[in-house]
């Protein structure tokens, strides 16, 4: 579990070692934000970094480390270049080893809204389900059979 203010240190120093020559000192800034289903961003348009809270409090330093380059890569090939060969070529540059560093939602356990399919399957969300919905995992189509039954979480 790493500390959020070591987190800090490392995006501001990738930033300045980075971004900076590209884009000129203090052109990106980094933060922190409250996303549960993703791990980082990188926001052109304000050109920020920002990495989940829930992520940092959760993940190992290495996985952390990890979001961040991939954030910085990112920024340094442009909003273009998606995950394309350009951005691949940067991002191993600077020390992204690739790969996903974790699946599904990030903080899943503080979604307020559980559910459980008749296979016994777990299923959470954080907004309150409007309709009904079966399990994916049971049946790839939609099935009354397989029908999930919420509860909020408490």
């Amino acid at each position: 579990m790493a500390e959020l203010e070591r987190v800090r240190v490392w995006a501001e120093a990738l930033i300045r070692m980075h971004l900076d020559p590209l884009f000129g000192a203090d052109s990106w800034a980094f933060g922190f934000d409250r996303a549960k289903r993703r791990a980082g961003l990188c926001n052109y348009t304000d050109r920020r970094i920002t990495v989940s809270r829930y992520l940092a409090a959760k993940f190992e330093d290495d996985e952390i480390h990890q979001i961040l380059l991939h954030e910085v890569a990112h920024a340094m090939a442009g909003a273009e270049a998606g995950h394309g060969r350009e951005w691949k070529r940067i991002a191993a540059e600077i020390g992204y080893v690739g790969g996903r560093t974790h699946d599904g939602d990030i903080a899943h356990e503080l979604a307020p809204w559980l559910g459980v399919c008749p296979a016994g399957h777990e299923h959470a969300r954080f907004r309150r389900p409007t309709r009904e919905s079966s399990c994916g995992r049971c049946s790839r189509r939609f099935s009354r059979a397989h029908l999930i039954a919420w509860r909020p979480r408490g």
